[in-house]
């Protein structure tokens, strides 16, 4: 139910989206007056030959300016000043972020330096720090993370082991190209993984305090779209249309949250990010039931609202209106217990099966008080409609690294 008397919504950016949507990325650069943009992009999607398809469409007058590969899973504030530094050196006029969420931060993180000629990105953290307009950005998602249209960019800062969260209009980048050819040769993991931080950002964004009826229908649809087209691409990962209508409700659920914000979940995988390594959208899907759980005592009514576009309207008018919260908990279970079987067990249910390339787990129980210490005071709690303290947050930790259910076991604070 929504209650409040005031709310804003700013959804900026203009989205072309088709499958071939790419062939108006010349003619765009050309109307923001760029003539020798940067691509700013990870050496995955380089190896995948999205940069030449990207490349390949920008024509005389227009040239690159630099391509930056080296973007590491984790945007960092390092790797932000190195992309600055060469963006200058090379008299670039504008940036083309090609890849997922650390991607498309980084380039935010680069956009900041070089338009504010400043060589110290954390003076720019939190929010309304900005006050002018950037070099123009245009946004190629290949993943799922909806940062292509969102105003926030979170960027890991390695020396203090923390993430810095920057929010402003004047991130959102120019234009965001979807193409389903950018996320063909994405893996079944990472598609997993993408989809389901698109849920949880739509979810989130649904009950969170600063929801609105804007960001409801956003996410509403993120979230129905998802439930469609995810099942399509994970049993045939080269239908582009099913590709393109996840691209799609990622930037739904990005335009969602972007102005609704999120709340302990995405606290808890900041966190987990900024100690851990854990990959962003890997620790949304881990902790999103438990996210559901923990809320419950709020925000019963619209958690049971989410049954409808999650699970269908015959299972949500089949189910009684005190059971449908706990059934929408128990669908995004079974939804990653269907992601961890068709992957062959490659997408965690839980965080002790988190583990890096080389199968070593990167979240261990001793690390728990730190990730929860850092957690309760990361900007994204503010917003979540149940309070929370350090021991509840190591309770729900404990559950989610052994995949147990809460089951009421916690004291609620407000």
């Amino acid at each position: 139910m929504f209650s409040s008397s005031y709310f804003e919504f700013s959804s900026p950016v203009k989205i072309v989206a088709g499958h071939h949507a790419l062939e108006h990325l010349n003619s765009a650069l050309g109307q923001m007056g760029t003539s020798c943009p940067m691509i700013v992009t990870d050496r995955g999607v380089a190896a995948a030959g999205l940069v030449r398809l990207v490349s390949e469409r920008m024509t005389t007058p227009l040239e690159v300016g630099g391509v930056a590969d080296d973007v590491p899973p984790d945007s960092e504030i390092e790797v932000v000043n190195r992309i600055a530094e060469q963006y200058r050196q090379n008299r670039c006029d504008g940036l083309i972020a090609i890849g997922g969420g650390s991607v498309l931060d980084t380039a935010k993180g680069v956009n900041i330096l070089v338009s504010e000629h400043g060589d110290d990105l954390a003076r720019f953290a939190g929010k309304g720090m900005l006050r002018r307009p950037l070099k123009p950005l245009v946004a190629i998602p290949t993943t799922g993370s909806g940062s292509e249209v969102t105003m926030t960019a979170v960027i890991k800062d390695r020396r203090k082991k923390t993430k810095r969260l920057f929010v402003s209009e004047f991130l959102v980048p120019r234009m965001a190209i979807l193409d389903p050819r950018m996320t063909l040769t994405l893996p079944l993991t990472v598609t997993a993984a993408t989809a389901m931080d698109a849920l949880c950002h739509a979810m989130e964004s649904y009950y969170c305090l600063a929801k609105n009826p804007i960001s409801d229908s956003h996410a509403l649809k993120a979230i129905e779209m998802t439930r469609d087209n995810l099942p399509r691409v994970m049993a045939n990962p080269e239908d582009s249309d099913a590709r393109l209508a996840l691209a799609l409700a990622a930037s739904l659920a990005g335009s969602a949250f972007s102005n609704s914000m999120v709340g302990m979940v995405h606290a808890i995988s900041h966190c987990l990010g900024s100690i851990c390594g854990v990959p962003h959208g890997v620790g949304n899907a881990v902790m999103l039931p438990y996210g559901l759980e923990y809320n419950l005592h709020k925000r019963s009514q619209e958690i049971g609202e989410l049954l409808l576009p999650l699970a269908g309207p015959e299972i949500y008018h089949g189910t009684s209106s005190h059971l449908r919260a706990q059934k929408t908990v128990a669908a995004v279970r079974n939804l990653n217990q269907r992601l961890h079987e068709i992957t062959a067990g490659k997408h965690p249910r839980n965080l002790k099966e988190i583990v890096n390339r080389q199968g070593n787990r990167l979240v261990t129980e001793e690390q728990m008080a730190d990730i929860a210490l850092k957690s309760i005071g990361d900007g994204a709690m503010f917003y979540n409609p149940e309070e929370m303290d350090e021991a509840d947050c190591i309770l729900i930790l404990k559950h989610a690294f052994k995949g147990i259910p809460l089951d009421n076991k916690l004291v609620y604070k407000g």
